[in-house]
């Protein structure tokens, strides 16, 4: 078990980091010092108590990303409850399904969003608190906390008759072993469950990270990613929070536009991402220059291409705000041809590999040593890995994890927390994979993914997609199996087009050619028959992976 207490952690930052800026709404340039962040969770345990909330009782958050969600959240874990943050991308049905499910008996929420619930449908909701000001939004009847309300004020005068100061600080006694967090997942499957994590697991990903020296004391980060996912929730808020960092979060769509501005102006030390990110800026900022015929030229020079590669770097570091140590990528795949070319430029990235029932982090490795097609060590001391192989090495099998990270079980679902697990006790992945001889990890695909080829071969349709996205004008791309043929669908790159004078008649002869462009490159089992155009983007969950699902009776 992790030495350090979950809860202890933050009890000895907040302290430690009184008067240091903790959180900041950068589109609002309003924020919280660790002490102002203490001093507001005071504010909540004094309702809570108040309200007679009891030790494991659940608490749904949901909402924009925003200081006041991380207050919230850590109001909730540091009194003894049990937080469930639900992603605000959810419809309204899923958000009352998860909140029932749950069993939470008070809900903090954007305004925005409480306007699109029903409140007859979350009826053992006690009470509710905005997220812009922890106002009460609603009481249920019986209930007397909008008195209370008007009664805070007077209330802290009189537990802390000196002022709130860092000295009563002081925090429930919760054991690692104990549930803190019900995470619903939003996978590509369709169906969320609720992921019980422990203060164990968190500190565990959060005790981890402060031996990888990528973040520190008084310096910041940027979070422009969903807090209520996992992997931004652990190193966007949880880890910055104990080590004194400082986050401003973005509070807008996260386009290169916007991001590379508030890289600018910010100049974060860490960067935590998608691949969807790094991708766009790829395609928008490099692939350009390098389509150029002198610069082609030019790279095949001998000499003249490390230089030229060094300007680029340069270049891209110093539009990412140029003092950042490292960009880390998880949530999903990234492209290929992104990833080689990053990583021949050498520029400080790296790739991890997690999922919410571990909390999320399983390997990980320093950009410095980072190899491209992999996905990091599995994480030394405290997770191990193994595949559903009879040579790891070279056979593709089922990815397989245990320790210190991963989940106690899903909520209230023996027959799935059954299924998680194998028999002796190791933590299904779904992924598909090899790894070397120093449990460095290789994914190939999804379980549910993989397509058996004509005479039973495997055949990644992530690998597919990943190489037609790098064809001309596909924005995104999903390969499917119908009719016992491999099919495309294409969503095209209208920008693209429209600035390069392309007829959008001519979309289906260029989509002609790409098919057999891509087939070129292909094993003949892994060939597709064609592409079809699809009219909108693919739906996608909030880490941006494609609702695969929702389009295999396409």
């Amino acid at each position: 078990m992790i030495k350090e207490n979950f809860i202890k952690l933050y009890e000895d930052s907040f302290r430690d980091n009184w008067d240091l800026p903790a959180v900041t709404d950068y589109s609002k340039g309003t924020g919280f010092t660790f002490g102002e962040v203490a001093e507001e969770i005071a504010r909540i345990h004094i309702i809570l108590d108040t309200c007679q909330v009891r030790h494991g009782d659940k608490i749904a958050l949901v909402g924009k990303d925003c200081s006041r969600w991380c207050i919230a959240y850590m109001a909730v874990v540091t009194y003894g409850a049990i937080v469930v943050p639900i992603l605000q991308d959810f419809n309204p049905n899923d958000i009352h399904h998860i909140i029932n499910h749950s069993e939470s008996t008070f809900l903090f929420v954007s305004d925005r969003i409480w306007d699109s619930l029903e409140e007859e449908k979350i009826g053992d909701i006690r009470g509710v608190f905005s997220l812009s000001d922890f106002r009460c939004l609603h009481q249920r009847d019986g209930e007397s906390i909008q008195r209370l309300m008007k009664e805070l004020d007077q209330r802290m005068e009189e537990k802390y008759p000196g002022g709130f100061t860092k000295e009563d600080i002081k925090y429930a006694e919760i054991d690692n072993e104990e549930v803190v967090l019900l995470n619903y997942t939003s996978g590509t499957t369709g169906f969320s469950k609720g992921v019980m994590l422990t203060g164990n697991n968190l500190a565990g990903n959060v005790t981890y990270a402060r031996t990888l020296d990528v973040i520190f004391r008084g310096e910041s980060m940027v979070c422009f990613l969903p807090l209520a996912h996992a992997y931004s929730c652990a190193f966007n808020f949880l880890v910055p929070m104990a080590f004194g960092a400082h986050v401003y979060f973005l509070g807008k769509a996260p386009s290169p536009k916007i991001l590379l501005k508030a890289f600018e102006e910010i100049k974060p030390h860490l960067i935590i991402s998608v691949p969807l990110i790094l991708e766009k800026i790829y395609k928008k900022m490099i692939l350009p220059q390098l389509s150029k015929r002198t610069m082609k030229l030019a790279l095949n020079i001998p000499l003249l291409d490390s230089r030229i590669y060094a300007q680029i770097r340069k270049h891209l570091v110093d539009a990412m705000g140029g003092r950042f140590r490292e960009v880390i990528i998880g949530g999903a795949a990234m492209n290929e041809e992104v990833t080689d070319f990053l990583h021949r430029i050498k520029f400080p990235f790296t790739i991890g590999y997690g999922m919410t029932e571990c909390a999320p982090l399983i390997s990980y490795d320093s950009n410095r040593d980072f190899i491209p097609g992999s996905c990091g060590q599995v994480l030394k001391g405290i997770m191990d890995v193994r595949i559903d192989s009879d040579d790891p090495l070279t056979k593709v099998g089922e990815i397989q994890v245990r320790g210190e990270n991963v989940m106690k079980g899903y909520y209230k679902n023996r027959e799935a927390t059954d299924l998680a697990f194998t028999a002796d006790g190791w933590l299904h992945t779904g992924d598909l994979g090899t790894i070397d001889q120093d449990k460095r990890i290789y994914i190939r695909g999804r379980c549910k993914t993989l397509i058996l080829g004509p005479s039973g071969q495997n055949i990644y349709p992530e690998e597919i997609e990943s190489k037609l996205n790098n064809l001309p004008f596909i924005m995104e791309s999903l390969v499917i199996e119908k009719n016992n043929k491999l099919i495309g669908l294409v969503y095209p790159d209208y920008d693209a087009m429209d600035s390069t004078g392309i007829s959008h008649e001519d979309l289906l002869v260029i989509m002609e050619q790409n098919c057999k462009e891509l087939n070129k490159l292909q094993a003949h089992y892994e060939r597709l028959s064609e592409l079809q155009l699809y009219p909108t983007e693919f739906e996608k969950t909030p880490k941006k992976s494609i609702k695969r699902y929702l389009y295999s009776n396409y």
